[in-house]
């Protein structure tokens, strides 16, 4: 039996289909209002609960051999809600994985984490990191860079942006940081694959995607595939937070948030041709895949629903 937290996010969806379409048992955490919506067909077995209940905590985990942990607050959380669902959310699994004798843990990071870093996004990945590896289970830890995607909240929330301003766009710096987006099958495949890959056992396993590319190499990219010309201002990253702060406060969601500006601060690259070491895959190429699916994108209503929705609540 495999237990996936999180999963109904982004990349928790696309883990639990494939790990059903290969035939493994799935069993998932959720809360009682994420279990009302599952977009599978066939659902797999539902624990009602969070992350943060020890006592829905050790049922889940109960007859586990391997779980799957992606729960996460990146995208909408504040740096409270990181540190209580990723830092206290996985020292709690890990108690109750230990207790039922769970045989490993597999979760996703991201490329630049350390418990040192100076971003808080960066920090607390890297704190989760160091949790995991002291707990005595055997894990697999993968480091992936930015993940893009049809549902994704990064390039997607870019072409917002860009929706939402018809004349320029604010790009935080000069634009010279190197990111290695990764696309969501690339990622899941590898999620999965390092079931059966002995070597990512006990192991940190950064992978990217195809290429490296800059941020303002990608701001003209995603315009030219999404149609929307803007002029790019460099803006200083400080100014940037500054008015983050003060949109967090008047919209129920921002399309910028802290940890966004975190992915953003630094260089976050893996050596090209890891995910075919250890997993066999090809990665997709970045403007290749936008091309499929974000010139037919409405921007304009998604960017209205995506702002004018609630914040989950964290139990």
């Amino acid at each position: 039996m495999i237990l996936v937290t999180g999963g109904t996010g982004f990349i928790g969806r696309h883990v639990v289909a494939c790990l059903l379409e290969r035939g493994y048992p799935v069993r998932l955490l959720l809360t009682e209002q994420r279990a009302r919506k599952l977009p599978w067909e066939h659902p797999p077995e539902v624990m009602i609960g969070s992350i943060l209940d020890e006592e829905a905590l050790f049922k889940a985990v109960t007859g586990v051999h391997v779980i799957i942990h992606l729960e996460n607050a990146q995208w909408w959380g504040r740096r409270r809600d990181l540190e209580r669902v990723e830092l206290r959310g996985t020292r709690q699994l890990i108690t109750a994985a230990r207790a039922a004798r769970v045989g490993r843990i597999i979760t996703v990071s991201q490329l630049g984490a350390s418990p040192s870093a100076a971003y808080a996004l960066l920090r607390v990945k890297g704190q989760v990191e160091e949790a995991i590896k002291a707990s005595g289970l055997a894990y697999t830890i993968v480091r992936s860079g930015v993940v893009f995607g049809e549902e994704d909240a990064f390039m997607n929330h870019i072409a917002m942006q860009l929706t939402a301003n018809p004349l320029f766009f604010l790009m935080p710096g000069r634009g010279e940081v190197v990111l290695h987006p990764i696309h969501i099958s690339d990622l899941v495949n590898s999620v999965v694959g390092s079931l059966e890959a002995i070597d990512t056992i006990d192991n940190v396993v950064e992978i990217g995607g195809a290429e490296y590319i800059t941020l303002e190499d990608l701001l003209r990219t995603i315009m030219r595939v999404s149609g929307k010309r803007r002029a790019i201002i460099p803006v200083p990253p400080y100014v940037l937070r500054w008015l983050t702060a003060v949109f967090d406060r008047l919209l129920p969601r921002s399309l910028i948030t802290s940890q966004w500006l975190d992915i953003l601060a630094t260089n976050r690259t893996a050596r090209l041709g890891t995910a075919y070491q250890y997993f066999g895959i090809h990665p997709r190429r970045l403007e290749d895949t936008l091309l499929t699916y974000m010139p037919k994108r409405r921007y304009g209503i998604a960017l209205l629903r995506y702002t004018l929705r609630r914040r989950p609540r964290v139990l």
